[in-house]
């Protein structure tokens, strides 16, 4: 919950881990903190957030609208590179692309995950909303647990989940007691664990920060995406967040989650779908 000496948009560990330098034009580079790792890998959604940054200051539009990314080699902490690219400008919409890249263990260049995305104000938008959409309903926050309650999902996973705030509907914590529900649903009250509101880049984040829908289908360690689009609908209001994720459809070791993210005044701010791997067996 908010306290008075929280974290303020700018002044948070989420600010400082996600700021890229710009090098040249169109180039930045990044030291990928290890605070934000799943077992040994960077986590998706705030190297979203990363490229998110960069191209904020490559396009004229400040506020990404939508973001696909192909994730193609795990990221590693430590330093790295984005490159950015104008695609196209407008006066309502900007499109540009980024890669972000890092070398291996034999000093070659690697390409970890590609970025096309369309930027426009979010601030001008009309209030015209017309929706059949509706918030999830999750119990209370303290009628909910996170993960101080109970061991880690995956062993050494502990790092990112050290920097947000999350509260799991009891509902969909099936998996945490051997007992899971079959249903591919995980729902939870969502912050950054310092304080500081939700914008449009930590909204990147939250599509990605909660355990795979996976554990709740009976499965358990690392699902590493393919594949994240990012729907960005509005800027969001001061307050935690709650997000949804289901998943309809697991085959051929792939699946699907598809995410919402509510604000405080209900008020859907962000969509999302990934592709992921699981591991069978």
């Amino acid at each position: 919950m908010a306290q008075a000496s929280q974290a303020t948009i700018g002044s948070s560990e989420f600010d400082r881990d996600t700021a890229v330098t710009r090098r040249a034009e169109g180039v930045y580079d990044i030291d990928l903190s290890a605070g934000w790792t799943i077992i040994n890998a960077v986590n998706g959604g705030y190297l979203l957030a990363v490229l998110g940054r960069a191209l904020s200051d490559a396009l004229p539009h400040p506020d990404p609208f939508t973001v696909s990314a192909h994730y193609l080699t795990a990221s590693r902490p430590g330093p790295a590179v984005v490159r950015t690219e104008t695609v196209r400008t407008g006066r309502t919409l900007s499109t540009g692309q980024a890669s972000l890249f890092q070398y291996d263990d034999e000093g070659n260049e690697v390409e970890r995950i590609r970025v096309l995305a369309s930027y426009g104000d979010l601030d001008a938008l009309p209030d015209d909303v017309r929706t059949s959409a509706l918030p999830p309903a999750i119990p209370p926050m303290d009628q909910c647990f996170g993960p101080e309650d109970g061991p880690a999902p995956v062993p050494g996973s502990s790092a990112i989940a050290d920097r947000l705030m999350i509260k799991l509907d009891p509902a969909t914590l099936g998996w945490a007691l051997g007992q899971p529900s079959g249903k591919g649903e995980m729902r939870a009250w969502f912050g950054l664990k310092d304080g500081r509101d939700a914008d449009p880049f930590s909204l990147l984040l939250a599509v990605d920060a909660l355990p795979p829908t996976a554990f709740e289908l009976g499965l358990s360690g690392w699902v590493p995406t393919v594949e994240l689009t990012v729907h960005v609908r509005c800027r969001p209001a001061p307050g935690p967040l709650r997000v949804a994720i289901t998943t309809r459809n697991l085959a051929g070791g792939f699946l699907e989650e598809d995410a919402e993210v509510w604000d405080g005044a209900d008020r859907l701010v962000a969509q999302s779908r990934q592709l992921a791997r699981v591991r069978l067996g």
